[in-house]
């Protein structure tokens, strides 16, 4: 499309920072409508009958399929192993059922979560103690120290469910907590599955050979400045994090419930992603890990997106800047995550990722990336997102405008524009 008048300039430079609850709510849409039935069904059916909002439950069944898989399958593209441990923050007021949304998505881990227990103390009462190790998958209120233990004694995932993760942001922000640092670390490290050495003196001292944490908490949109301050954003802490913001909303009552169904179908795909990860678990199983083969047009398409993500990241603001850095990850994560839900209504995971589960894995990527860029611009109160002059310049010498439309469009003396002009 070639832009050389000035409106046609200006609507292609507002379409770069174009993060409307509008166009959130479409690109939402579009990927549920993409999604395979037992998610989608739920999806829709718990915003009728619960008025949970959609996207919140998206991103709570995305943790969980996260969760669920664990190391047991990972993608090699672009030079980089990737699993599909995510971290999730619900954004929302009081009384939005975020805590609904994690309890609908997460029910089917709790209740094998619920069985290993008993299965755990059983052990325990026939004198059995000693080195018997309780299977889990779901931590709560946990310390750190715990979190370590329980990730250590189940090496493939540990998922962290909160029902506020302010408390933890708090530690986080708290340069004198040493809970909040180790929580910190924990995070950052697990993200690209790094091994955890854990040194103590008093206990056992231990070794997470490749960690897989994910995480996911409700977050009270008054709280969000905090979650940029002391260190949280310097870190890297915040742009490893898929940010749902409030998008849709039902006030009409509803004497229904889901239909018994709609969750067994949802339980049954879940449990057959859980099925392969303890098969994969099984001390006579000589293969802990599964390769997802990737087809040629679907490697291409990711090689192609990834190049546009680095070329995006030049024209971009602090801030943005580092959150496409790991988009470039996540991207892979996502791949693997949405693979896996296809699969997993019939447990055909030994076939190969096409290049529509790589189309549906940007359009995820690119409305987290949204929800992300409206947050900053509500709470950063520097202007992050206006574009520079040297950014208008690119983007107008790439669709062949004039010096002179953006002088106008800038309202900057041409002599100006024409100075940076001629540098680039």
């Amino acid at each position: 499309m070639d832009y050389t008048n000035k409106d046609r300039l200006k609507d292609k430079l507002d379409s770069l920072f174009e993060c409307s609850p509008k166009v959130l709510t479409g690109k939402l849409d579009k990927i549920i409508s993409l999604l395979p039935l037992e998610y989608s069904t739920l999806i829709d059916q718990a915003f009728l009958c619960k008025r949970v909002p959609k996207e919140y439950l998206l991103g709570s069944i995305l943790f969980t399929v996260s969760t669920s898989v664990g190391l047991t399958f990972y993608i090699e593209q672009l030079g980089y192993k990737n699993y599909g441990n995510c971290y999730f923050t619900i954004v929302g007021s009081r009384g939005d059922a975020k805590s609904e949304a994690i309890k609908i998505a997460t029910k089917p881990i709790k209740k094998i979560d619920d069985q290993d227990y008993e299965d755990y103390n059983e052990q325990k009462n026939y004198g059995e103690e000693d080195g018997v190790k309780r299977k889990q998958i779901l931590v709560q209120n946990a310390s750190i120290e715990a979190a370590h233990k329980i990730h250590f004694e189940n090496p493939n995932s540990v998922g962290i469910a909160i029902d506020e993760v302010y408390g933890l942001v708090e530690k986080m922000s708290n340069p004198n907590s040493r809970d909040g640092i180790a929580w910190r670390n924990f995070f950052l490290e697990g993200y690209t599955n790094s091994y955890i050495d854990v040194s103590r003196k008093t206990t056992e001292s231990f070794r997470i050979k490749e960690s897989y944490p994910t995480l996911i908490g409700g977050l009270q949109h008054q709280f969000l400045p905090q979650l940029f301050a002391n260190g949280n954003l310097e870190s890297g802490f915040i742009d490893r994090q898929f940010f749902t913001l409030k998008l849709t909303q039902n006030s009409t009552l509803s004497q229904a419930q889901i239909k018994a169904e709609v969750l067994e179908n949802y339980e049954k795909a879940i449990n057959n992603i859980l099925a392969y990860k303890r098969q994969s678990e099984r001390l006579d199983e000589s293969i802990k890990q599964f390769e997802i083969k990737v087809s040629n047009r679907a490697s291409e398409t990711l090689f192609n997106y990834a190049q546009t993500l680095i070329n995006r990241q030049l024209e971009a603001k602090p801030i943005l800047k580092e959150y496409m850095s790991k988009m470039q990850i996540s991207i892979q994560k996502l791949c693997v995550l949405i693979f896996i839900m296809k699969q997993s209504v019939n447990s055909t995971f030994k076939t190969e990722l096409t290049i529509d589960v790589v189309d549906l894995a940007i359009e995820l990527n690119e409305f987290y990336f949204l929800n992300f860029q409206s947050i900053v611009e509500d709470n950063i109160k520097t202007k992050p997102l206006e574009p520079t002059l040297e950014q208008i310049i690119r983007v107008a010498k790439r669709n062949k405008a004039s010096q002179k439309a953006v002088a106008e469009i800038t309202g900057l003396h041409k002599g100006t524009v024409s100075k940076k002009w001629n540098k680039k």
